[in-house]
């Protein structure tokens, strides 16, 4: 169905990879670190860029193998998968920088008093400090990490955590993201979506996919929605 503007809502989601952050730097930089340690050639950022989506483990199967379709042997995996995570401790959010319009969005949506949550499949030992060194954990209610439930996006059911938490049913909710995920996330919980113009979606067009709206920058988006009166 067709979306009507200002669509009114009573609680947003927002996505972090590629929908508030750039965080392709610090990914790439803990992915070549990786494969020098495990003396395999290392990648250029537009390569990397594209692997990024569906969480850390895929993400070092990609790099590993060199390719988005990729695979590689379990015991090379169970290898590299600790080994990137300490060598993404150890950059995570050297290089990463906020959006041109997240801050300005957020404060709106702040000034509009709707209720926040982040929601990623990145995992929340990596989540929660990097929201908070670039200066935004203030301002969400909720983090739902990738490993704070069984299943993570596209499964709706992070979305549908945040709804129980919110009180609201999921047509209330609006999720906005930059990839296939958050979208069939979105449309599998029952909620509107809107997605950035700007984000990864693992190198694929973003206006292909079934969005409610297309934005150029997260105060666009907030400028496209209401705050529901509790009662409607």
């Amino acid at each position: 169905m067709k979306q009507r503007f200002p669509l009114r809502v009573k609680a947003v989601t927002i996505d972090l990879d590629g929908t508030l952050a750039d965080t392709i730097p610090d990914l790439a930089a803990a992915a070549n670190r990786m494969l020098r340690e495990l003396g395999r050639p290392v990648l250029d950022l537009e390569r990397i860029r594209a692997f990024v989506g569906k969480g850390i483990p895929k993400l070092v199967e990609r790099s590993l193998a060199g390719s988005i379709d990729g695979t590689v042997p379990e015991a090379l995996l169970d290898q590299a998968l600790p080994l990137f995570e300490r060598c993404y401790a150890d950059v995570n959010g050297r290089h990463t920088v906020l959006y041109p319009g997240v801050s300005e969005g957020l404060q709106a949506l702040r000034g509009m008093r709707m209720p926040l949550a982040c929601v990623t499949n990145k995992s929340g030992r990596f989540t929660v400090p990097l929201l908070e060194q670039l200066g935004i954990a203030g301002y969400f209610e909720r983090v739902i990490a990738g490993d704070a439930l069984p299943r993570k996006k596209p499964d709706p059911a992070q979305l549908l955590h945040a709804c129980r938490g919110f009180g609201i049913v999921p047509r209330e909710m609006l999720m906005i993201g930059d990839s296939l995920n958050d979208a069939e996330a979105a449309r599998a919980a029952g909620c509107p979506v809107f997605c950035v113009s700007y984000g990864y979606n693992e190198g694929r067009d973003v206006r292909d996919l079934d969005a409610d709206a297309i934005v150029a920058s997260l105060i666009e988006a907030a400028r496209l929605i209401q705050k529901a009166d509790d009662r409607s």
